[in-house]
């Protein structure tokens, strides 16, 4: 489609703390509030985009704040035309390199971009990109974290499959494999048969014992063994895929679509799942999903479950979505669950518009 003329007028940010509904334990910390940034694109014929990011740590909302402001610098008055824009700025930051904070402030800026070409064409972001807007299969990554007790995990996996989730994923990673066991059949024994249980580590494992512990692991019905080592460990990953046969998933450490590339001529894992932010917003996601077609990968979605849903659906290889509910507090309609499914509003853009008084009351001091 030929893009409305659209042009960017300002970029207004906001940063919040919104309160997990499960603490997420991880074999590299526990995470309990999700800092966010909210990230609003406008437009001199007054369509605004919508975007969020999130920060990992709250600090880096700031920084990504003044980098978007150099964003603004960089395209204010210019047409609002993704792609063309994608490549301008990232001629602008070569010399820093598109990584980090910067690449955090163009993938916002770039979602932000594709929501207001959407909704001034008046159409939902999957068919302003060429498909229909479809449910597409979730699976709960909601919680499911490390815990002291394998009992306490068991209970939480049987409330994430409230709104009919089929699949589910559990975080491992602890000290011994017995005991990365006992709570995968803790879990597998409370939750109906054809329930999909992924497993993520996390980079918690060297080679050698992801190696052992996955082989134990595939007597216990896990549907795949996510980021089991360092994640650009491509050599590693491959040595642990070919020797399990429960499928290898990595790919939410892909930073830009170069590092797909690399992982993949490595044959480094079954299936991908990039990040919204980190393969580059909705004009990286789409170079990704081109990618994963060319060599027939399945392709899932990290975070961002909202914008990735319209992206899974017009994806070829499309395979999950991670469902994650931390930015449910401050939309103002969250993305809607029915059987197992994510189902994508009919109305113009990515769907993302802000509760502003959840906004206020969660808003970063």
């Amino acid at each position: 489609m030929t893009p409305p003329k659209l042009t960017v007028r300002n970029i207004r940010a906001v940063g919040v703390k919104v309160p997990m509904t499960y603490v997420l334990g991880t074999s590299q910390e526990a995470l309990r509030e999700a800092p966010l940034l909210l990230v609003d694109l406008e437009t001199e014929e007054g369509v605004t985009g919508h975007a969020y990011q999130f920060c990992y740590v709250p600090a880096a909302a700031a920084a990504i704040v003044v980098m978007l402001d150099e964003v603004l610098r960089t395209v204010k008055g210019d047409r609002v035309e993704p792609a063309a824009l994608w490549t301008k700025l990232a001629k602008r930051f070569v010399l820093m390199g598109v990584q980090g904070i910067v690449r955090m402030a163009m993938a916002a800026f770039d979602v932000a971009a594709w929501d207001a070409v959407a909704r001034a064409a008046g159409m939902p972001l999957a068919s302003c990109l060429g498909g229909t807007p479809r449910a597409v299969p979730a699976y709960n990554s909601c919680g499911l974290g490390l815990k002291d007790d394998p009992a306490a995990v068991a209970d939480e996996a049987q409330k994430l499959l409230a709104g009919g989730f089929r699949a589910i994923k559990l975080r491992l990673g602890y000290p011994t494999l017995e005991a990365d066991l006992a709570v995968a059949r803790a879990v597998r024994s409370r939750i109906p048969a054809g329930i999909s249980v992924m497993v993520d580590y996390n980079q918690a494992l060297a080679v050698e014992e992801a190696i052992r512990r996955g082989r134990a692991l595939e007597c216990e019905g896990i549907y795949w063994i996510e980021e089991p080592i360092p994640h650009d460990d491509y050599a590693g990953c491959a040595e642990i895929a070919r020797a399990l046969s429960t499928p290898v998933q990595i790919g939410e450490n892909f930073s830009l679509v170069h590092d797909m590339e690399r992982a993949l001529a490595a044959k480094s894992c079954d299936c991908v799942m990039p990040d919204l932010e980190r393969i580059g917003g909705v004009t990286g996601w789409r170079r990704a999903a081109e990618l994963a077609a060319a060599k027939g990968i399945r392709m899932s979605s990290h975070l961002y479950p909202e914008v990735s849903a319209h992206l899974l659906a017009v994806t070829p290889t499309a395979h999950w979505l991670e469902y994650v509910d931390w930015a449910n507090a401050v939309l103002e309609e969250p993305l809607r669950i029915a059987d197992g499914n994510a189902v994508l509003s009919s109305r113009p853009g990515n769907g993302l518009a802000w509760n502003e008084d959840a906004v206020r009351r969660y808003r970063m001091s």
